[in-house]
């Protein structure tokens, strides 16, 4: 059946995706109908679920009802906070049961979230906090020692909450445990039910900043409907993956457990996972930390079906040599975003774990999942990042935006839909450049093909151009990460004095393999023309580095290359 064929099935009047249309910021845009209005309602629906495990962290288990009444009572007490419809609720915390409460105990009563990014320093942490005005905090120990020194500069701030401290907590700050006790005492909390709150879909709900890397983050707000289309727009990908390999979808999701590895403060995580564990009743497992080893100990007991999130976890689990040691058949799939990844990776996963690979597309300001790909069509076209989902649009413009493109032709990314933004916080200039008439700029350097798959092939800024020719990274990328020894690399632009430009290459090399500049450089000339081989190859140790949305920030790696500009 073909894409249109599946999505004129699923979407067919009455059907669980039917669409309408509604006005949203006086722009006529298709939603998913039968969607819930608000998280806070969500929130309420899934307590049905009751005794069923909903995260999982150490020995902690909390059940769908322990945290239906933990976030209660947390709604409770921001409200006695003085917190009201539209104030900023500040979390800056590691994956912890704790979080998800927090979260939904904010929508319960209208507040707006401002998920922060735990990596951040003391002073980045503090810029987001004051430029969003963040009434009241909550952190984790870690957070709260890099953080105190910084409460003071925070005019707007006037509640601190801290979780799992390393000592006692001084006034003025709060103890959550004085709360709510800890997560394993949460099923035995009166039930007090939600506060009164009034919350239409286009209410505010969450400023998440973005991952630039350069100059200041800018926070992108978002909406209850933003976060709810992708529990629909998750479904939807997983029904239409079904039907066109002849299969009838369930009625309802089946629960799964999946361990979640990136982290909540990011929209992959927080939107297009926690959302749809939510809504299916399915078991989150956290980790502290990311650890291959100790990963797959998790995956075996408790017998996770899904993992990943960007594609160095699937290559790590991949190529440990401890794999062997572990049972990993509960593996159903492993799906990322948020960088691209190699036609390699895509077969592997299915070959050695018998998994279906995953993947998609989407930003900050998409609040994550706008094209999703798994499966047998990712298999079959393991470069692309999927078709959109119904209740979104895709085109590619010029690089200036004055003219749509055609078929194949590369150009910027544009995308609407109920999953885009309301704009940026506070910076009104930002929001106008970037989103238009319902539309968002990406900045992303993307073709479609004729079945509307999307094929992203770099950023805007990070194009190289050497000696008037384009070369897109990820299409180097891609042959680089064939060879068999290598399992991470990123190309990038240095400097040259007549040609401007050319490209240089950072790889990983793969436990026990081997390989020289030489010989990456023989094996790109073999496939692709010869302007775009790496003048250069740099080895390094590690993975690459990445920010905490998996993006490698490929600023940090030009600087292997200072000082080494041709002639």
């Amino acid at each position: 059946m073909s894409l249109e064929q599946t999505k004129e099935l699923l979407t067919a009047p009455g059907a669980k995706f039917e669409m309408e249309t509604v006005d949203i910021g006086g722009v006529p845009t298709r939603v998913w109908k039968q969607a819930p209005p608000s998280l806070r309602v969500l929130a309420q629906m899934v307590r049905a679920y009751g005794a069923r495990e909903f995260t999982i962290y150490q020995d902690e288990r909390v059940s769908f009802e322990a945290n239906y009444r933990a976030t209660s009572h947390l709604a409770h007490k921001l409200a006695g906070m003085g917190v009201k419809k539209g104030d900023r609720v500040g979390l800056a915390m590691r994956n912890l049961p704790e979080w998800p409460a927090i979260f939904f105990a904010g929508m319960a009563i209208g507040a707006i979230i401002v998920p922060l990014n735990a990596w951040w320093t003391g002073n980045e942490l503090e810029y987001a906090l004051k430029d969003s005005g963040t009434k009241v905090l909550f952190v984790d120990g870690e957070r709260h020692e890099r953080l105190k020194q910084c409460y003071q500069a925070l005019p707007d701030l006037e509640h601190v909450v801290v979780s799992r401290a390393k000592g006692d907590v001084e006034p003025p700050a709060l103890a959550l445990e004085s709360l709510i006790g800890g997560a394993n005492d949460w099923a035995a909390l009166d039930d007090v039910g939600f506060p009164d709150a009034e919350i239409a879909p286009d209410d505010d709900a969450t400023i998440f900043y973005t991952s630039g890397t350069t100059g200041s983050p800018k926070g992108a707000l978002g909406t209850h409907r933003n976060l709810i289309t992708n529990i629909l727009s998750s479904a939807y990908v997983a029904a239409r993956t079904m039907v066109r390999r002849g299969e009838t979808p369930p009625p309802m999701p089946e629960p799964k457990v999946m361990l979640l590895v990136i982290p909540l403060f990011h929209v992959t995580a927080c939107s297009a996972a926690l959302m749809g564990a939510v809504a299916s009743g399915s078991t989150l497992v956290f980790m502290r930390k990311w650890e291959p080893e100790l990963a797959m100990e998790i995956i075996q007991r408790e017998r996770v079906h899904a993992t990943g999130g960007v594609p160095t976890i699937a290559w790590q689990l991949l190529e440990h040599p401890a794999r062997a040691n572990y049972d990993l058949s509960s593996l159903e799939t492993i799906a990322y975003g948020g960088a691209p990844s190699a036609p390699e990776l895509v077969r592997r996963i299915h070959q050695e774990f018998g998994a279906l690979p995953g993947n998609g597309w989407g930003m900050t300001e998409t609040m994550a999942t706008v094209t999703n790909h798994s499966g047998e069509e990712y298999l079959a076209r393991p470069t692309s990042a999927g078709p959109p989902v119904a209740a979104a649009d895709l085109k590619i413009l010029s690089i200036e935006g004055d003219r749509e493109l055609e078929t194949g032709e590369v150009g910027e990314l544009w995308a609407r839909g109920p999953m885009i933004v309301k704009g940026y916080w506070n910076k009104p200039e930002a929001t106008a450049e970037t989103f238009v008439d319902g539309w968002v700029r990406t900045g992303d350097l993307a073709r479609l093909d004729e079945d509307g798959f999307l094929y992203v092939v770099d950023r805007a800024k990070d194009i190289i151009i050497r000696g008037g020719e384009n070369i897109y990274s990820s299409e180097v990328e891609d042959v680089l990460y064939a060879h068999p020894a290598v399992t991470d690399c990123a190309l990038v632009g240095v400097p040259h004095k007549t040609l401007g430009e050319e490209p240089a290459a950072v790889v990983h090399l793969a436990p026990g393999k081997s390989a020289t500049e030489a010989e990456l450089q023989q094996w790109v000339r073999e496939r692709l023309a010869g302007f775009k081989v790496p003048v250069r190859v740099r080895f390094v140790q590690d993975v690459l580095p990445r920010n905490a949305q998996g993006k490698i920030l490929k600023t940090e790696l030009r600087g292997l290359f200072a000082g080494e500009a041709a002639a």
